[in-house]
């Protein structure tokens, strides 16, 4: 990039927003993911929708590629600017511009963190519910970028359920403005849909309209704890086949309870194969009584041990410690890989097994932990990546979990997303024809692959699989 371009960026934000030192760009060279880093020749820190469009002008103009960020906590090289070009960060766009009670909506900008946002609006009385774990430095924009989820997403959904209108800045400069504070519009196209998680792919989101609900009344908190990990994912097919729809239903293997244990120091029971973390809320009596039968069909399932929070401080602790597995996982070796596979409900327990089966054949160690209750497992491989050995098994065993999920009726990612790392695998789950189709779209959005290029769509795909779905 050339130092005229540079200069007019600079014209547009200011020189304190535009950097391209050595410390800037190897910031904003890599996420969270591991063993992916690329330098871009530019970060810029736009405050506002017109900064954006002045600066998308500039750089559509130059044929310039962008790559848009918020806190770079994504999973899948989503935000790594592979082919250079300027990294656009958000964090200045941090604003709740309105909070209206009467429509029960928000309208935010994206650089505002998750966490900040729930909590601002629980102390309004209201409720947004999409959690994930990365809610303490992930941002609203980056959660619909990815269309992430959370611990309560089997009960209440994930991002795309709340984003109920969009502003946003096509690779042009154009501005573009999709639904709003409506409840019905089938006027055209599904535009918001479209662009939740779209990985930055197809826009750049500069303000996002959420839908809020009513809060829960009461919840109450409880972990199920199993000698068989057979049983504990037998438990989460028959709590959901029981017609209960648990607020949470996390599912944590041995090797996950004792980091998570020796990190929170819960005095968690480091013998059991398996423990299943499972909050309710809503009206007090809907509460106690799903509670109470939940209890029995964890008993009926041979579950060692049962423990229902005492407090709303003991309950906020194990939801905390489970939140915290990637962390103490990442304590153990010097890389840490956390994928995710997502499978039906009545199939959780065939995929925990595979993914055991499949850390065996391959001589790896996997932790598995996720949100068992929608299906959606996250197998973690702790290695070092300067183990190339190593890596290219923990590598074999992850193309091998991303087949057995297919084959089980999954998908080969329930949050994290595409970005570089499943791009091979797409067309395993979207055919050829799926592909061809959102490559049209993309062409259609960014005819010159501006956007987040060498995202979602791989040079080639892996070796063709031939799957029999379950």
């Amino acid at each position: 990039m050339d130092s005229n371009v540079k200069q007019l960026l600079r014209g547009i934000v200011g020189d304190a927003y535009f950097k391209d030192d050595a410390q800037s760009l190897v910031t904003h060279s890599y996420d969270g993911t591991p063993m992916l880093q690329s330098l871009p020749d530019g970060v810029i820190y736009p405050k506002n929708t017109a900064e954006v469009s002045e600066i998308m002008k500039v750089l559509h103009k130059h044929r310039i590629p962008l790559v848009s960020r918020g806190s770079g906590t994504n999973l899948c090289g989503g935000t790594v600017p592979v082919e250079g070009g300027v990294v656009m960060v958000m964090h200045r766009m941090n604003a709740i511009l309105e909070v209206d009670t009467q429509n029960l909506t928000a309208t935010v900008q994206p650089g505002i963190i998750t966490k900040q946002f729930i909590e601002h609006i629980e102390g309004l009385g209201l409720f947004y519910p999409p959690d994930p774990s990365s809610m303490a430095i992930s941002t609203i924009g980056g959660n619909i970028a990815e269309c992430s989820g959370g611990l309560r997403g089997l009960k209440y959904g994930t991002t795309k359920d709340y984003v109920i209108g969009l502003e946003c800045v096509l690779a042009d400069g154009q501005i573009l403005r999709t639904g709003g504070k409506l409840m019905k519009d089938v006027a055209g196209y599904d535009l918001t849909k479209l662009l939740i998680g779209s990985e930055g792919t197809l826009a750049v989101i500069t303000e996002a309209t959420l839908k809020l609900i009513p809060p829960p009344k009461s919840k109450k908190t409880m972990l199920a704890m199993y000698t068989d990990i057979y049983g504990a994912a037998r438990t989460v097919s028959s709590i959901i086949e029981n017609r209960i729809i648990p607020a949470t239903l996390e599912i944590m293997d041995n090797p996950t309870i004792r980091v998570v244990d020796d990190f929170a120091k819960l005095g968690l029971p480091l013998d059991m194969a398996a423990i299943l973390l499972i909050e309710q809320d809503g009206e007090p009596e809907l509460v106690e009584r799903d509670i109470a039968r939940i209890s029995e069909i964890c008993r009926e399932e041979q579950a060692a041990r049962i423990s229902i929070a005492e407090t709303p401080e003991e309950a906020l602790k194990l939801l905390t410690a489970r939140r915290s597995a990637f962390t103490a996982l990442a304590r153990l070796r010097p890389t840490t890989i956390l994928e995710d596979a997502t499978v039906p409900r009545s199939k959780i327990a065939d995929m925990v097994l595979e993914i055991n089966r499949i850390a065996e054949k391959h001589n790896v160690q996997i932790c598995t932990f996720g949100h068992a209750g929608d299906g959606n497992l996250h197998p973690t491989a702790t290695t070092d990546a300067r183990d190339k050995e190593e890596v290219h098994r923990v590598e074999a065993a992850f193309e091998d979990i991303f087949e057995a999920a297919i084959r089980l009726g999954g998908t080969i990612t329930g949050e994290h997303g595409v970005g570089m790392v499943k791009a091979p695998f797409l067309e395993w789950k979207a055919g050829s024809a799926g592909i061809q189709v959102m490559k049209a779209i993309k062409e259609a959005f960014d005819p010159h692959h501006l956007l987040n290029p060498g995202k979602m769509f791989a040079k080639e795909s892996r070796r063709r699989v031939v799957i029999e779905r379950g």
